[in-house]
């Protein structure tokens, strides 16, 4: 049984475990911008890092840090069942660590005040009866709403403009709200009150929403009927009325509202019965009429009472006398001169005249009657005086035609009788017609006219119809209408029926809004005219493609930057507006390590650049809109070009070791080639071109017979080879680049021998530098940092028995691989081994030849 892996398996399942119930929780308030940063499992889980859903939090994969993406989190709308709970929790599931391990952790979404309060319906209305006492209550079903949660979902209510009628009443439970009565209410006083109720919510910087509340008065039976001031009243008739004549009419009046304010008319019976004979009387209408022709030569004064009776209450009543005046005494006549235009016995005056005189009256007829004279019983703008015995007609003010345009003056001659009685003995009527002139301009129905209408329309389409009327009549009151010169090229109006329609085609993107005069004239002469003023706004369509500032984008960025730092801005507009003219970028049609930074319009690197892997970058970015309902895109070539830094050394490939030896003739004439350092640097420009540098010559010796070539790595003979020459001769090479600030550089041991024999030449040993150690640079080494793991005294304990047993099998294999090496190493002890481009420690120079 391989114990070793149950352990294994054991000590993961328990990780797994302790990772998945691991008490991980975020919050982070909604609404929140783009790159917020919501929290970090860092400190709870080891790198690397990877969100398996995306859509409102982005995470990154070094840090372990998550951010809010452009996709606002909304909690009403995440968690719509939840709102009034107290947490909205939004699972998401991540990859962490070198195994691969899944985590389960929640993110709460924190509630903010985003929602105002609203009510369903923005009119309240509610009936109350007059009758109700201060203090009572009335409930209030229109309560307001509030999507938000905690404090700031709880709202607060305020009555306003309630003048001390009202005042409200807010219970805990449900809430309830109640409307209590303030003071007492009477319908005939004031019938209906307008009040504004006002819900606040309870947030740091609170909301509110306001609904008209109108309350209506509703009428209770408390007036009774009652006659006014003017009655009782007397009534002469002649003695040859007909049936049906209208003598009289009374009229009570009763302060409630129908149908408590219903009054039904009657004859007292206390009335004669000539008179019930006589008279009838309308219980509805109060009008007294003749119910039989008179033939009446004496006169006679009957009296009426009237009684008005209303539901549960006392009657009213009040005393009409009527007299009848014997028909022997009706001679007397009117005889009318007319001085204004007339025909047809019809007078004709032009509006707008001052006080004039029409016509001459005179009074003729039987010599019985004493005292006789006119009177005008009609209404209107009209007197009369006396003047000679005679009577002049005149208007009192200017006649006005839009008002009335025809007047009837109802003349009658009063008379009084031998026996003292006043007798009405005649009547005219004369009719005054009004002339109308051009007095009035034409009006429109609305002083300003507000309409909106989408771009691209066809031309032609009618928006709208304006009216204007004129009180005048014929051609003066007949309007027509047109339009400022500015609008005649884009819009034309109808001159009779004044119906405005666009003539062009809208453009949005060209002007956004339209304002317009509108001129109402008449047909007067001269005419008159009126204006009203058209706003029109144009509604934007999706009808312009983004558009970049440049097809083509080139930017430079240095190699090994970190992940999202910005390459460049990429500038990209579109001329609609709103949604329409929202763009959104990203990369398409490349899998280089670059993403769109879309709040900044920025595109930015989401991996190292390295110029040796790839010094280039083609790519297209896609602009799109949010138009509706299909989206408008542009493209865009970008091309980045990677720019190098120092951060490669020169490798050195011959000599191929720092042991490595080369045999050297005596007899070599100078400026012969002997050997060539060739070394590369995989960095570009200066960064790459090499220098060759021999530092020191082997210790001991003053010079060397050898030079090399700065560029080349060419080692010539400088002299000529004499005796002393004879001999190894040690080279200590710096091999530099050209990189700015500070150059990268290697070394390496260039080994010559200087002997007649042309034999291999070895090396036991490669040499020692002894100089100062600032020529190169030692490579640092990183810290290994260990993580101690302290979730429970159980994994620790099974931890450490795991280590135990893999310590002791980790043991026994390096004895046995141990054991093997010694063997092998003891063939080759006789050969030294030296890693390219390190410097050994000191050891003894030995070398020889095959000679």
């Amino acid at each position: 049984m391989n114990w070793a892996g149950l352990l294994q398996n054991l000590l993961l399942v328990i990780h797994l475990q302790q990772v998945i119930c691991g008490p991980v929780r975020f919050s982070v308030p909604e609404e929140k911008e783009a790159g917020f940063l919501a929290g970090s499992l860092s400190k709870y889980f080891p790198p690397p890092y990877q969100l398996l859903t995306q859509e409102y939090l982005w995470m990154d994969k070094n840090t372990g840090n998550f951010y809010t993406t452009e996709q606002k989190m909304n909690r009403e709308a995440l968690c719509p069942k939840d709102t009034k709970a107290e947490e909205c929790i939004i699972l998401h599931t991540a990859v962490i660590g070198p195994s691969g391990d899944l985590v389960q952790f929640p993110v709460i979404i924190e509630d903010i005040n985003d929602n105002a309060p609203h009510f369903e319906n923005s009119e309240i209305h509610l009936r109350v009866s007059e009758d109700m006492t201060v203090g009572t209550s009335v409930l209030l079903d229109d309560r307001a709403q509030d999507m938000d949660a905690g404090q700031n979902g709880e709202l607060h209510y305020r009555l306003e403009d309630s003048d001390g009628a009202f005042s409200l009443k807010v219970e805990d439970d449900g809430p309830v709200i109640m409307l209590v009565v303030g003071t007492a209410l009477d319908r005939e006083t004031r019938d209906m009150y307008h009040m504004a109720l006002v819900a606040t919510d309870c947030g740091s910087e609170p909301l509110s929403a306001t609904a008209t509340l109108i309350v209506t008065v509703t009428d209770v039976n408390d007036h009774c009927p009652s006659f006014g001031t003017d009655l009782p009243r007397n009534v002469t008739i002649p003695g040859d009325a007909t049936k049906n004549t209208l003598v009289a009419q009374v009229r009570a009046t009763d302060r409630d509202s129908a149908p408590n304010a219903a009054i039904v008319y009657s004859l007292s019976p206390k009335v004669s019965e000539r008179a019930k004979k006589l008279f009838s009387l309308d219980s509805l209408t109060g009008y007294i009429r003749l119910t039989q022709d008179l033939q009446s030569d004496n006169s006679e004064v009957l009296r009426l009472n009237v009684l008005a009776s209303g539901h549960h209450c006392p009657p009213a009543d009040t005393r009409v006398t009527v007299s009848i005046v014997p028909k022997a005494n009706q001679e007397l006549m009117i005889k009318i001169g007319f001085i204004a235009d007339h025909q047809n016995q019809t007078m004709v005056l032009p509006e707008n005249q001052p006080p004039t005189v029409l016509a001459v009256l005179e009074l003729q007829g039987d010599g019985s009657f004493i005292g006789s004279s006119l009177a005008i019983e009609s209404e209107g703008p009209f007197t009369l005086s006396p003047q000679n015995g005679k009577y002049l007609l005149s208007t009192s003010k200017p006649l006005d035609y839009e008002s009335k345009s025809a007047h009837d003056i109802h003349v009658a001659a009063h008379g009084r009788s031998a026996e003292g009685s006043v007798i009405t003995s005649s009547r005219r009527m004369i009719t005054v017609l009004v002339a109308d002139v051009n007095d009035n301009a034409p009006q429109f129905f609305q002083s300003h006219y507000q309409l909106e209408v989408e771009e691209n329309n066809q031309p032609g389409m009618s928006l709208l119809r304006v009216a204007a009327s004129d009180a005048d009549s014929g051609p003066n009151g007949r309007v027509t209408y047109r339009l400022d010169k500015l609008a005649f090229t884009v819009f034309s109006i109808a001159p009779d029926t004044g119906q405005l329609s666009a003539s062009a085609v809208l453009d949005k993107e060209q002007q956004g809004e339209y304002k317009l005069t509108v001129f109402a004239q008449d047909g007067g002469s001269p005419p008159l005219e009126s204006v009203a003023g058209v706003s029109i706004r144009v509604l934007d369509q999706n009808d312009n493609a983004p558009v970049f500032i440049t097809p083509h984008y080139i930017f430079f960025i240095p190699e090994n930057v970190p992940p999202f730092t910005e390459v460049g801005a990429v500038g990209v507009t579109d001329a609609d507006e709103g949604e329409n003219g929202d763009t959104w970028l990203h990369v398409v049609n490349s899998s280089g390590p670059f993403v769109v930074y879309n709040p900044e319009g920025t595109l930015r690197t989401n991996e190292i650049l390295d110029r040796e892997t790839d010094d280039r970058y083609e790519l297209y970015l896609l602009a799109s809109d949010r138009g509706r309902p299909f989206a408008r895109t542009s493209t865009a070539r970008v091309t980045v070009f990677v720019q190098d830094i120092n951060d490669n050394r020169p490798k050195v490939i011959l000599p191929s070791s720092n042991s490595s030896c080369q045999t050297v003739s005596p007899g070599t004439t100078v400026g012969t080639v002997v050997t060539k350092i060739c070394a590369i640097d995989e960095d570009s420009g200066l960064n790459s071109e090499i220098t060759y540098t021999v530092v020191a010559p082997e210790s001991g010796q003053k010079s060397s017979p050898f030079q090399l070539g700065l560029r080349s790595g060419n080692i010539t003979v400088a002299q000529r080879l004499l005796e002393k020459d004879l001999g190894m001769h040690h080279l200590f090479v710096v091999v530099r680049d050209g990189g700015k600030p500070a150059p990268l550089y290697t070394t390496i041991w260039v080994n010559l021998l200087v002997n007649e024999s042309v034999g291999r030449c070895i090396l036991d040993k490669a040499p020692t530098w002894t100089g100062t150690s600032d020529l190169y640079q030692t490579p640092s080494k990183a810290p290994i940092c260990e993580v101690g793991d302290t979730r429970s005294a159980q994994l620790t304990l099974l931890v450490g028995l795991g280590m135990m047993l893999v310590s002791t099998c980790f043991l026994v294999a390096t004895v046995v691989l141990y054991l093997r090496q010694k063997r092998r190493s003891l063939q080759l002890s006789k050969r030294g081994h030296v890693e390219e481009n390190e410097i050994p420690l000191r050891l003894k120079n030995k070398y020889y030849s095959d000679d």
